[in-house]
């Protein structure tokens, strides 16, 4: 795996594997420091974010309340309900419960970027995010919650600060960086998505993805040639590129590093995707070992000893579920640790989006005129530029262009924001960038449906519109009936 695993043991007795693999001496000092204050800020970006929407998505008078959730939960399954949903809302499933959690994982976050205790840092954050993820419902349904609980799990397993870390923590935590790359390109593959084999998967992504910036629809101009070229090395990086990981060569997998670095600088810029190709990125620093590592190895006493026989079933167990899973989704391991998140399947833009449909909400006072609720980041003005924000995510809004895809029947909480918008509830109400009926509430709350897809350059020139849009009907109700 590292030129050091390879060197000559002719004249010396063999070292045991647990010793090699699982003992406190590879060479990633300085590629740890900086993931570990990277994971902070990508914590820091996940709780920030969720201060300004947890009440409204599942607060006491939110879209989807935790406090029904919850006892719902129990009343169906009993107390298989405490590790299928593993939160500590369980304790007392409140708004004040949800302000304390973010404000705990907050202050957890903070510290593991200073670097202060951070394995302990490192677990309560991702406990508090973990309470959160699991109690969310509908709104933590994204492949990139798994991702950051996953990386945080074996992030765990990195050591102390004044040790090295293990070849076998590195390993997992390069395997899940592996992973997102290597399986999201075998499901472009086997879902038979005729845009990939055609390479016009590229042509209509930057206006069809779930938030898009203003750099994606400069990007979206390019001739036909540049988004195949673009599709072609995606596919290229993900099926091939990405086995370089392996390679014994540190110059390799520096090169690997900056080509799938690119990449995702890239992607940061025409598209909004939370924190999850930041999360990509900075796990791809782990490629590279530092060139003179600063502490010397550690000899393992009895108790570090132990401590490594530990680590070497919890990260062995790990390896071969995600391994297992990957050809078997129900492996017994996996199924067990899926409420966790430590262990996950990936595969991104297996089916692309032909179209780009937005859900808009509107209120009346008199039946006739009805007023849309402005959004925060959702493409709606046709003339408002799209922006970039990530890893910023507004999980509501973000939630729609999900909801949008398919019918109401499918997603009844379009329904519950309704009816919250007829309440007038201000934690639901601070989801939207301001209330168009704040002296008094609507008589009547509905919710139409518009497609919409980017202007042309000469469009944009004579208008100054970035949106082109079209009304489609209704989607959901209007209430009350």
């Amino acid at each position: 795996m590292d030129e050091v695993m390879f060197k000559d043991f002719a004249h010396e007795p063999p070292e045991p594997v647990l010793t090699r693999w699982f003992s406190p001496r590879a060479p990633y000092v300085g590629a740890r420091w900086f993931f570990l204050r990277a994971l902070g800020l990508i914590f820091f970006s996940a709780f920030y974010s969720l201060w300004f929407q947890i009440h409204g998505l599942i607060g006491e008078h939110g879209i989807l309340p935790v406090t029904d959730y919850l006892p719902a939960a129990k009343r169906a399954i009993g107390a298989k309900a405490y590790w299928y949903i593993p939160s500590l809302l369980w304790i007392h499933p409140s708004d004040l419960a949800l302000t304390i959690l973010i404000v705990i994982g907050t202050l957890a976050s903070i510290t593991l970027v200073i670097g202060v205790f951070p394995r302990t840092s490192i677990a309560i954050a991702m406990l508090c995010f973990l309470s959160f993820v699991s109690a969310a419902q509908d709104f933590s349904s994204y492949q990139s919650d798994g991702m950051l609980l996953e990386a945080a799990f074996l992030s765990l397993f990195l050591g102390r600060k004044d040790q090295r870390p293990s070849y076998a923590a590195i390993f997992l935590l390069r395997w899940e960086w592996f992973r997102i790359y290597f399986e999201s390109g075998v499901v472009k593959i086997l879902s038979g998505e005729e845009q990939w084999r055609t390479l016009t998967a590229m042509d209509k992504y930057y206006e069809n993805g779930p938030l898009p910036t203003f750099l994606g629809w400069h990007v979206q101009q390019l001739p036909h040639s540049f988004h195949a070229a673009t599709a072609a090395i995606t596919l290229i990086v993900e099926l091939l590129i990405v086995w370089l990981m392996f390679a014994p060569s540190r110059r390799v997998r520096i090169g690997l590093f900056a080509v799938t670095s690119l990449l995702q600088i890239g992607i940061i810029l025409t598209a909004n995707y939370a924190f999850l190709n930041y999360l990509v990125l900075v796990l791809g620093f782990l490629l590279v070992e530092d060139g003179r590592p600063r502490l010397s190895e550690v000899e393992l006493d009895r108790r570090g000893r132990l401590s490594s026989i530990g680590t070497a079933v919890v990260l062995t167990t790990h390896l071969v579920t995600t391994t297992a899973m990957f050809f078997i989704p129900s492996f017994p391991t996996a199924e067990l640790l899926s409420p966790t998140r430590i262990v996950n399947n990936y595969g991104l833009f297996a089916i692309m989006t032909r179209e780009r449909y937005e859900i808009e909400f509107q209120g009346t006072r008199d039946g006739t005129t009805w007023i849309a609720y402005p959004f925060r980041y959702k493409p709606q003005n046709p003339n408002e530029a799209p922006r970039i924000y990530a890893p910023y995510q507004p999980r509501f809004e973000w939630n729609l262009w999900f909801a949008s895809l398919s019918n109401v029947s499918e997603n009844a909480w379009v329904i519950n924001t309704e009816e919250r918008l007829l309440e007038n509830s201000p934690a639901v109400l601070r989801l939207f960038r301001s209330n168009p009926f704040r002296d008094k509430p609507p008589v009547a709350v509905r919710a139409m449906l518009w497609q919409y897809w980017f202007t042309t350059r000469e469009g944009r020139a004579k208008t100054g519109a970035w949106w082109n849009r079209r009304l489609i009907g209704e989607y959901a109700p209007q209430m009350p009936q």
